[in-house]
């Protein structure tokens, strides 16, 4: 693809920061359980990438990129030959404080999709994380970053040096088998990265926040040796005893 006709990604819809930062302090565990639960959607894991650094979490609307099998006819660019038809570059452009780059990489392990230059670029810009069903490299520079990260693994190589080779930015891709839109608000954190369509994101708060209070309720009861047949989930029994916790604390 020619740069000049590489489709622009800032008309992304971004949903209001406040939204984005309550499903962060939700968690991911959380969000999916309630995602499967209350709104039907069986499996909302971006299953195989890991953070690369513990402890953080980000959050954000989703820029993607796709990337396909390499054929040479079409794309063998070496690493800085015509640098404005690699289109890794591209997603990046745009980025907005608060976005999430979310990467198909096709689970390849050999490609690093970016490296310390780019993810600096990034972070620069403000954006909050990026998630890569594929690889980096430059890792330990990339660690060191005030953004998060999740791949599968990393390696020396660049982006398109073996198997892969980014084919569309802003479009629908599959990272890891699991749907990705556009604008999608992306969790990720320790325990993994969900994704949150967007205009499920306002009840999802809702009812994760409820799911939150009664955690809390039966958190405490059961670190007092209370019964786990009583309070998680909550039985008939324990249900009526939050309630009235939930009273008292609201007093």
């Amino acid at each position: 693809m020619e740069a000049d006709q590489i489709p622009a990604i800032s008309d992304i819809s971004r949903p209001p920061r406040e939204l984005v930062d309550a499903l962060a302090a939700i968690g991911s565990a959380t969000l999916a359980s309630e995602l499967y639960h209350k709104m039907g959607i069986r499996d909302p894991q971006i299953r195989g990438p890991r953070p690369l650094r513990s402890g953080r979490t980000a959050a954000g609307p989703a820029l993607t990129l796709q990337c396909m099998p390499k054929r040479e006819d079409l794309y063998n660019e070496t690493e800085y030959q015509e640098p404005e038809r690699q289109l890794h570059r591209h997603v990046l452009y745009p980025t907005q404080p608060g976005d999430m780059v979310v990467v198909d990489a096709r689970g390849d392990l050999g490609s690093g999709i970016f490296g310390e230059m780019m993810l600096t670029y990034f972070a620069g810009r403000g954006g909050a994380g990026v998630v890569v069903d594929g690889c980096i490299r430059d890792s330990a520079q990339a660690a060191a970053l005030d953004i998060g990260i999740w791949v599968r693994d990393v390696t020396p190589n660049f982006h398109a040096q073996t198997n892969i080779v980014p084919f569309a930015v802003n479009v629908p891709i599959a990272c890891s088998n699991v749907l990705v839109i556009p604008g999608d608000i992306i969790v990720g954190d320790d325990d993994g990265v969900v994704v949150v369509p967007v205009a499920l994101a306002p009840k999802l708060v809702e009812l994760a926040g409820e799911h939150i209070e009664w955690e809390e309720f039966s958190r405490s009861r059961l670190a007092q040796g209370g019964d786990l047949r009583k309070y998680y989930p909550l039985s008939p029994e324990g249900e009526a005893e939050y309630r009235a916790w939930r009273h008292a604390q609201q007093k």
